[in-house]
């Protein structure tokens, strides 16, 4: 059986300690941090604390964690993501990166997640992609220290788009170990050439971390399970037969109007499509 999580990103109405008990009490297996400001800002004085006693109720709830690190305006109150790799105060990027690096350690995180980044109108290809080298491998050094894997997420619109892009960096770094793979199932549909189970069975060897969300072909849209337009018990069979041990985590950011709502039927849906694989087989 796959392991379900559910993204801190669609309970942004909700305290953090709130969020990780509706979330196990809905019977999750886990639970997709993202560092926000009102959820374990990594900036925020009392972090320390706040860590711990975010780690001792995972521990009480039984909630594993993948850390991910796609808050909106945490960087910069004027500017979306901003900045990115790309940027050139990409420094204070990378800086909040290896401080979710430190964060996912104490909590025992099984990946940290990032991504690249919109390229700026007036940074060029040729400078995008050794900004985005350069500042992952620091990302990198600081994992590796601590042993805590990094997934980056192709992300449609960023400099690195498709898992086409992924193979690309993973290349240009010289395919470090620590560097897997975090895979959005509803950016499968979204732009991969492949129907999403091929996209799936052929990076099985790379994912660290799964999100799981339907989408439409060419709408980047994070939509509930059904309003879409992909068939999930092939998905998940392709996981499962991949070997994927770790979560797979709802991915919905813009729910969060009506999460526990959302949360349950999200998990029904998940349960009802991996028992039509189950009848199958």
């Amino acid at each position: 059986m796959l392991r379900y999580g559910y993204g801190t990103n669609g309970f942004a109405n909700h305290r953090l300690p709130d969020a990780l008990r509706v979330i196990a009490d809905l019977g999750y297996s886990g639970v997709a941090l993202t560092l926000d400001h009102d959820h374990l800002d990594p900036f925020a004085p009392g972090l320390a604390r706040e860590v711990a006693q975010t780690g001792d109720l995972l521990r009480e709830t039984g909630l594993a964690v993948v850390i991910e690190t796609g808050a909106r305006y945490l960087l910069d109150p004027w500017r979306k993501h901003a900045p990115t790799f790309l940027h050139e105060e990409r420094a204070r990027r990378v800086d909040f990166l290896r401080r979710a690096v430190a964060i996912g350690a104490d909590l025992g995180a099984e990946a940290v997640s990032c991504w690249a980044g919109v390229r700026p109108p007036d940074v060029p290809p040729e400078t995008a992609w050794p900004r985005l080298i350069d500042g992952l491998a620091e990302v990198l050094a600081a994992a590796e220290r601590v042993g805590v894997p990094i997934g980056f997420e192709p992300e449609p619109g960023m400099l690195v788009a498709d898992v086409a892009d992924w193979h690309r960096l993973r290349a240009a770094l010289g395919e470090p170990p620590g560097l897997g793979l975090t895979l959005d199932i509803g950016h499968c549909r979204c732009l991969e050439p492949l129907d999403v189970p091929q996209v799936v069975a052929a990076v099985a060897p790379y994912l660290v971390n799964v999100q799981i969300d339907d989408m439409r072909r060419h709408v980047h849209e994070h939509l509930e399970f059904g309003d879409g337009e992909i068939d999930f018990p092939p998905v998940l069979a392709a996981l499962a037969d991949g070997g994927y041990r770790g979560l797979v985590a709802v991915e919905l950011p813009r729910h969060s109007h009506a999460a526990p709502d959302v949360a349950r039927r999200s998990l029904e849906f998940l349960k009802a499509a991996e028992a039509r694989v189950e009848i199958a087989a």
